[in-house]
């Protein structure tokens, strides 16, 4: 198991769970009711879904593609460690994971 901390943007705890590896990123913030849309569904059609990784696990990770790499340009507060919740899966590595939502970030699901 993975301990992922969801932290707002000026670094309080938002939310925090265990995950197994392999599970997807935004489908735990969403379970935990965090403001992640996700709007697509992962389709990469939107940036609802934006999270800001550490630097250590942004490195462990495969690179976001051409296509979230296009989605993050239209993006706001993206920083160099930017990704889409959508495309990270949980890594058995490190056991724990700090994950920062972006300033501004915002949830139009009315919940």
């Amino acid at each position: 198991m993975t301990h992922v901390r969801f932290l707002t943007a000026n670094g309080a705890l938002a939310a925090e769970a265990d995950a197994p590896p392999g599970t997807g990123l935004l489908a735990l913030a969403q379970s935990l009711g965090l403001p992640l849309e996700g709007t697509c569904e992962g389709a990469m059609a939107c940036s609802t879904c934006h999270v800001i990784l550490p630097p250590e696990l942004f490195r462990t990770l495969p690179p976001p593609g051409d296509h979230e790499e296009d989605m993050l340009d239209f993006t706001a507060h993206v920083t160099a460690t930017s990704r889409l919740a959508c495309q990270i899966l949980i890594p058995a590595e490190p056991a724990e994971i700090n994950i920062h939502l972006p300033p501004g970030h915002q949830d139009m699901r009315g919940r």
